[in-house]
This record gives structure tokens, sequence and C-alpha cells, in this order.
């Protein structure tokens, strides 16, 4: 009898010792957009860090699933995949922004569960390379003198983060009527350079991780950057709004949700993952290299700050005339 217990204790023991380590057997992220945006970036190198580090066994695989602004990811995660213990979905202020807005139709933050945060990502504003406009309140000029002369892309959906963050800057510049900036969406930051440089939109509206590697390939030059100070390093070079008198902060922050139905263990699992890869010194340097800024957050704290993060863009949203 004594046995007996001891095998179903040890059963019992091996049971969550596989549910805690499932959260690696398979692991897979969505990034909600086209390859080449932020969202891609999230999943593409943390997945790599993770494995660099024997966080996880095997390579992350990354399943790019755009539409409706991370719409389309959320409701499979929701609706089809609620109890996928190896699953996390690249998320981000573009998110929040839309779950703050209603624009996932039946849907809301309390569905899925919220792991913790990566760094957070600076918007910026960009043209081509060999605009005519070397500076932010040149473009808020041509916008103000005539709205339909310019139109700015981004990896948001209409209304979302990307949009908001042009809104915020037109706003602080004084255009009366921010509805009437031109903004044109795609799915995925990359995709809204790729028109850019196509010559389809005159400006971009991302973040700084999305920009970077145009900037590095001599594509397209920054404008702005939504930071209260200039950043260091390689992007030192780059202004901020605010030292050009326009008074715009724009900080997305970068990290994952998981489906709600996802177990304790692998919840937990997923998050001390995610924990000891921020604390790593090679994640310290893949943040350098690509202009995060530190925002460290997991577990119950994450989800406060993203609960946080859904009211105050509502607020803005309201203030703005996005919603009512």
């Amino acid at each position: 009898m004594i046995k007996a217990t001891r095998l179903v204790v040890a059963a019992a023991l091996v049971g969550v010792s596989a549910l805690a380590a499932s959260a690696q057997e398979n692991p897979e992220c969505i990034a909600p957009a086209n390859p080449g945006g932020g969202w891609d970036f999230t999943c593409r190198q943390v997945g790599k860090s993770l494995q660099d580090l024997g966080l996880i066994d095997k390579t992350m695989q990354v399943v790019n699933l755009a539409g409706g602004g991370g719409g389309v990811a959320y409701a499979e995660v929701v609706n089809k995949r609620g109890d996928d213990n190896d699953l996390i979905v690249a998320a981000s202020s573009a998110t929040a922004t839309r779950l703050a807005q209603g624009a996932y139709p039946g849907n809301t933050m309390d569905q899925v569960r919220w792991l913790a945060s990566v760094g957070a990502d600076y918007g910026v504003i960009a043209v081509a390379a060999d605009s005519d406009i070397d500076t932010l309140p040149a473009l808020l000029d041509e916008i103000k003198a005539d709205p339909t002369s310019i139109s700015i892309a981004g990896g948001s959906a209409v209304g979302g983060w990307d949009h908001l963050k042009v809104l915020i800057a037109a706003n602080a510049y004084g255009i009366d009527d921010v509805r009437a900036v031109k903004y044109i969406a795609f799915d995925g930051g990359g995709e809204a350079v790729t028109q850019l440089l196509a010559g389809s939109v005159q400006a971009f509206t991302g973040d700084i991780s999305e920009a970077k590697g145009f900037v590095d390939s001599g594509d397209i030059k920054v404008i702005a950057v939504l930071a209260p100070e200039r950043l260091g390093g390689e992007f030192s070079e780059m202004p901020t709004a605010k030292e050009q008198g326009v008074d715009a902060i724009g900080a997305n922050w970068r990290g994952f949700y998981a489906p709600g139905g996802m177990s304790d263990e692998a919840y937990d699992a997923w998050v001390s993952k995610i924990g000891e890869l921020y604390a790593s010194d090679e994640w310290k340097a893949v943040m350098e290299t690509n202009g995060l800024a530190p925002l460290d957050l997991q577990g119950a704290d994450f989800q406060a700050f993203v609960e946080e993060s859904v009211a105050k863009i509502q607020s803005i949203s309201k203030e703005i005339g996005i919603i009512k």
C-alpha cells in the first residue's frame, strides 16, 4: 500500500514537472503582422535569445498571422488555441490600443494571460532618405497647409498605436483637426516602409527597432524620435520631437501574452524564462543594439501594467476624438 502510494505521488510529481517543461517542448510565437515589423522582431529575437541561453531546447517556431491590427491573431488564440501551453504571442502598446478602443470585436484583455515585457520601443517618424523634408515641423507644416498632400504609413490599423503617435504629434503642434491627417495602415512596419520607399506615401510612423535596419541601409532618415531626450549610442544622432518644439512622447512597450487557458505551471515557466532572458547580459546587448529602453515587468506586475496602459490609451483616444 505504501509502495502504491509512493508510485502515485511520484506520478503526480512527474505530471507537474511535465506540465512545467511543456512550455518549451514545441515553442511557438505568433507575430500578429507580416515579417519585418516590431511584433515579428519581438518573436524572432526573443526566440533566438531564449535558445542561445539554453532556456528552450528547440527552435522557436515563428508564425506571422497578420490582420486587423493584431485582431486576427487575438481571435485565433482566444477561440481556437485557448489551452495551448507552448504558445506565446508578441504584444505591444499597439495591442493595448486596439483593446482600449474596442477594435477586437467581442474580445477583451482578460481573455488572455499577460506574461512579461522585454523593453520599450520609442516611436519614430521618418521619411525616405532622398526626401526634401528634414524636420518634423517641416512635415507638420505641409500637413497644416494641405492635409491631402502628405500620406503617412504605419504598421498598425487606423486608430492604432502607430496612427495615434502621429495624431499626438499633430495635436502637440497645434493642428486643430487631427482627423484630417492622412494615415494609411499596413500589416506591419516592414510593409509600411516598403510603401514609403516605393513613393506611395511621404512619411512613416513606427518604432525605432522597426526603422533601424532601413536607417542602416541608407533607405530612410528619422526626422523625430518620440522620446523625452536623445537616445544613446548609434541613435544619438536622431533628433527628438521635443527638441524641435513638438512635445510628443510615445513609448511602445514590447512583451507577450499567452492563451487564457494555459496551465499555471506552463504560465509560470514562461514568465520565469522571459524574466531570466531579460536579466541576461545577452538581452541587454540586444536592447542597446536596437534602441530598446528598460521595462522589466513579469506576471502579475505586467498584467497590472497592461490594464493601466489600456485605461490611459482609452482616455487619450477619447480626447483626440478616435472614440466617444
